[in-house]
């Protein structure tokens, strides 16, 4: 997708063809069982607590009272970074983000980026707009880093490359890097580490997201599991870290509340590996904290999905989902996928484009279930399916208006359902054999065959019988 005329971003059209998604007739294996694997590891550990109920509603609190006083906090915030050395910028959307980010590299003359993991420089495109103008930006996060090989777009919002098997991580290893194959865990990531170790040495500027911004304390947090991002934001000598308004925390001692559930409902730990904790930045070095809003300041003015703004990007929604199981992150077409991309993508990027995303869910509800800050997440899918259907949208074109008007019609009458059943069991076998059969059935048409109708007509067995 392009960059619309507000400039935020809403995908990558260099993806398009190699990562269809839902367009394809099988999905990632791996994939699916790798999500309910994990979804079956974190429902028990959670179950076996015995105050998670009250994290959760205190998490929930917390960040009602964080959103209801944003504008405050975020002051507060940058006041007290202010104060420590950082400099504090905000970007109204990605392409005002990216053009900030480029103006600090060029500044610097970087011309090497590491960076660590963050949805935020998913939205801006940010990898490509540094190509752009000659600057190397390279992921360090392993997961982002398979699909920075693979040339791909992450698939989960924790393990980006939850589609890949080891044997895949292998073949892309050997075709990518030039070493020898093996699907061994261990030696692949021994293969990955050797070569990213170089990249740390050589980066004339780290990039960070931010799990969570601390405003009392002027604290910026960043979990991880595997060390890169500490490296990433300490061995360069510049660190520009990128977050979204809704980040911010009130308190220092809120911040255990939320270190306990993301860790559990993301990847089943009772803590990440590594909790940085970055109060400015080191003496001789220079930071940077770029705060985003790309679409959230609308989400905040709804008061039906402003709790959307709560995520923590734990990613347990997707994991649950049966849906995202099935047909895995590309399909739902940019950075956010599950349940919780088809809430937030639509008000993002706008309903005349992604009006269809809430209804890719089944409604079963597991997703509010297992979201450890209590995001009513299928009533807020309900609800934007109304606005999808009522207003100027992706959803509501003539073509489909036309066709469920056809549908409703057809179901109005005993005799306009039997005419209408008769042109579907005449007109399926036909259909296969029109020119313009893509048109009608788009990308769903590839590698698919129309599907028989069915033996008699239940009326005319009815009647025999």
């Amino acid at each position: 997708m392009n960059t619309n005329e507000h400039g935020s971003l809403e995908g990558a059209p260099f993806l398009k063809d190699k990562t269809p998604g839902l367009a394809e007739p099988a999905g990632s294996v791996a994939l699916g069982q790798s999500c309910e694997r994990s979804a079956k590891q974190v429902y028990e550990l959670l179950n076996a607590i015995k105050p998670y109920q009250d994290w959760r509603e205190a998490a929930h609190r917390i960040k009602q009272y964080a959103l209801a006083n944003l504008d405050k906090l975020l002051v507060e915030l940058e006041r007290n970074l202010a104060a420590k050395g950082v400099e504090v910028i905000y970007a109204a959307d990605a392409a005002e983000a990216n053009r900030l980010v480029i103006e600090i590299a060029k500044k610097h003359n970087v011309k090497n980026v590491v960076k660590g993991k963050t949805m935020v420089s998913e939205e801006m495109e940010l990898n490509h707009k540094l190509a752009a103008v000659g600057i190397r930006a390279l992921e360090t996060d392993l997961g982002e880093y398979l699909v920075q090989l693979a040339d791909q777009r992450p698939t989960h919002i924790v393990t980006p490359a939850l589609h890949l098997s080891a044997e895949d991580v292998g073949r892309l290893f050997a075709d990518k890097l030039g070493e020898p194959y093996t699907a061994e865990h261990r030696a692949l990531t021994d293969i990955a580490r050797r070569h990213l170790r170089e990249e740390y040495l050589k980066a004339d500027l780290g990039i960070s997201g931010v799990n969570f911004a601390v405003a009392d304390t002027g604290s910026l947090v960043i979990v991880e599991n595997e060390g890169n991002g500490g490296l990433s934001i300490s061995v360069p000598p510049v660190h520009v870290a990128l977050m979204g308004i809704e980040k911010i925390i009130p308190r220092i001692d809120y911040l255990p509340v939320f270190l306990n559930l993301l860790g559990r409902s993301g990847t089943g730990q009772k803590l990440t590996t590594y909790t940085h904790v970055i109060h400015g930045p080191a003496p001789g070095r220079k930071m940077y904290l770029i705060i985003i809003d790309n679409g959230r300041t609308r989400m905040l003015a709804d008061p039906h999905t402003r709790s959307a703004l709560s995520c923590i990007r734990c990613g347990a929604c997707l994991n649950r989902c049966p849906v995202y199981r099935r047909v895995g992150g590309w399909a739902y077409g940019w950075v956010y996928p599950g349940p919780i991309g088809s809430i937030i993508t639509p008000q993002m990027v706008g309903l005349d484009k992604a009006a269809k995303l809430p209804f890719a869910s089944s409604l079963c509800g597991a997703c509010a279930e297992i979201c450890p800050v209590k995001i009513d997440i299928p009533h807020q899918l309900v609800y934007l399916r109304k606005r999808g259907a009522n207003e100027r949208s992706s959803v509501n074109s003539w073509i489909e208006r036309l066709m469920w008007k056809s549908w409703a019609w057809a179901m109005g009458g005993s005799w306009r359902f039997r005419l209408a059943a008769l042109a579907l069991r005449i007109g399926t076998p036909l259909a296969k054999f029109l020119p313009w059969k893509p048109w009608y059935l788009g990308a769903w048409a590839r590698g698919r065959e129309l599907p028989k109708a069915p033996g008699p007509a239940f009326r005319k067995t009815w009647k025999e019988r």
